[in-house]
C-alpha cells in the first residue's frame, strides 16, 4: 500500500489512546500497515489538544492543523455532512476533509480510504 493520511476530529479532552484505539481499529479492519501513515490531521482549532499532540509524538508523525476555509475545498468529497460540525468549526467534516487536505500534497486526486469512523469522543478518516 501507497503511503496514507489520517485526519481526526475529536471532543475536547479526548485521550490520546481513544485516538489510538480507532486509528488501530481502522488498520486492523482493512489491513493497512501503521508503517505507511505518513501524518495525522485536524482543524486548527484543535491545535491546543493535548490527545492529538502526544499521539503524533508517539507516532512520531507530523501533526498539520487546517484552517476550516482550507478544509471546505474538499467539502464536494465528503461521505457525510455534519450540521453541529459546521455550526462549530465552519466546516461540514473535520476527520474526512482533514486527511484529504493532507493527502493532497502528493501527486493525483485525494481519495478517501476510509469515511469517517466514530469512537465515542474520536473521528477518524483515512485518505491517499
Amino acid at each position: 500500500m501507497a503511503a496514507f493520511y489520517a485526519g481526526f476530529g475529536c471532543r475536547r479532552g479526548c485521550p490520546a489512546d481513544t485516538l489510538e484505539n480507532v486509528l488501530c481499529q481502522a488498520l486492523d479492519n482493512l489491513g493497512l500497515a501503521l508503517a505507511d501513515l505518513r501524518g495525522i490531521a485536524s482543524i486548527s482549532l484543535k491545535a491546543d489538544e493535548p490527545g492529538l499532540q502526544q499521539l503524533a509524538e508517539r507516532l512520531g508523525l507530523p501533526l498539520v492543523l487546517y484552517h476550516s476555509g482550507q478544509l471546505q475545498a474538499y467539502e464536494q468529497l465528503l461521505s457525510h455532512r455534519s450540521a453541529a460540525t459546521h455550526a462549530h468549526t465552519g466546516c461540514w467534516g473535520v476527520a474526512e476533509s482533514a486527511a484529504l487536505a493532507l493527502a493532497s500534497q502528493q501527486p493525483g486526486t485525494p481519495r478517501l480510504l476510509l469515511t469517517r469512523q466514530v469512537l465515542g469522543p474520536a473521528t477518524l478518516a483515512l485518505a491517499c
